[in-house]
């Protein structure tokens, strides 16, 4: 993808340099966490050099550090350790914070046209974990969207696990996933994610909510083929093989490919994303399209 030396989004929020609790202000330990330190604090409250100790290690829970990581539980930092991985690390805030721009471009033209002002979301990086308007953010959990404050939370080490765990490289694959979490923002604006919520709650079943949930996905990977129509019509931004890396993230992180890996079996009414083929042939609809007109998964 041609990206470099081009307009960044300013609706970025870069968290990667802040603690794994990613938030401002104090944050309350988990349940988790407090079952886990009792047996050790218990002891150290009957003495004065105990409570002291205990002191220390709440001042500086507060401030941000895990106290987890002292007896190798709680995860990692998930920080670059070398001045390359920074570089990398730093390189791929710049490329996503370019891509999120030509997302804001093509979707306020697509708005403007239907007589409506687009408002943008802010895109959040982070590392490891950080706080959203949905609850707690893990890396764990890949790329999401939240609707209470309108931020797309993602994890940069998820590109890592794209390329090396499912196989799906290529910056463009990273794009796709971007464009996807965006399309999230648009059903958002659109009214369309709280109304899916509000059919939920009238389904019967689990199976029939995952139904619901998966055009709620499939829509996403639509919008994010329009996207790319009207990126590539405004600035050319493909480049040989980019269109190939989207559909390879999108084959990927299918639904059946990812039950298949990790479980040896596949199960159609536990889907929450929709099957491989559904995904690659939902953005490739919209990718040919550029109408979100061509994107109602609902009827279909």
């Amino acid at each position: 993808m041609k990206w470099k030396n081009r307009k960044q989004s300013s609706n970025v929020e870069d968290r990667r340099t802040s603690s794994r609790g990613g938030g401002r202000g104090f944050k309350m330990p988990s349940l988790q966490t407090l079952f886990f330190l009792y047996p050790i604090i218990k002891p150290l409250l009957r003495s004065k050099f105990g409570l002291l100790v205990v002191g220390i290690g709440a001042f500086a829970y507060i401030s941000g550090f895990n106290p987890l990581s002292l007896v190798g539980t709680g995860g990692t930092s998930h920080q670059p350790t070398t001045k390359a991985a920074t570089q990398k690390d730093d390189e791929e805030a710049a490329f996503m914070s370019t891509v999120l721009a030509d997302t804001e471009d093509v979707w306020s033209s697509i708005f403007r046209q239907a007589g409506y002002t687009y408002k943008a979301p802010t895109m959040v990086l982070y590392r490891g974990s950080t706080h959203s308007g949905c609850g707690g953010a893990q890396a764990e959990m890949g790329p999401f969207y939240c609707p209470n404050d309108q931020k797309i939370y993602i994890d940069l080490g998820f590109f890592d696990e794209l390329k090396q765990k499912f196989g799906a490289s290529g910056d463009f694959a990273q794009a796709y996933v971007l464009a996807h979490e965006v399309g999230h923002h648009i059903q958002n604006l659109q009214g369309t994610l709280e109304k899916v919520e509000m059919a939920k709650q009238r389904s019967y079943g689990k199976s029939g909510q995952n139904a619901l949930q998966v055009k709620v996905e499939l829509q996403a990977d639509c919008y994010a083929g329009v996207w790319a129509n009207h990126a590539q019509k405004m600035k050319q931004i493909l480049d040989q093989g980019d269109i190939d890396e989207a559909l390879n993230a999108a084959n990927a992180i299918g639904d059946d490919r990812l039950q298949k890996q990790s479980t040896g079996y596949v199960m159609p009414d536990s889907f929450t994303h929709g099957s491989s083929k559904q995904r690659m042939a939902w953005f490739y609809r919209g990718l040919k399209s550029g109408k979100l007109q061509s994107c109602n998964t609902f009827s279909n």
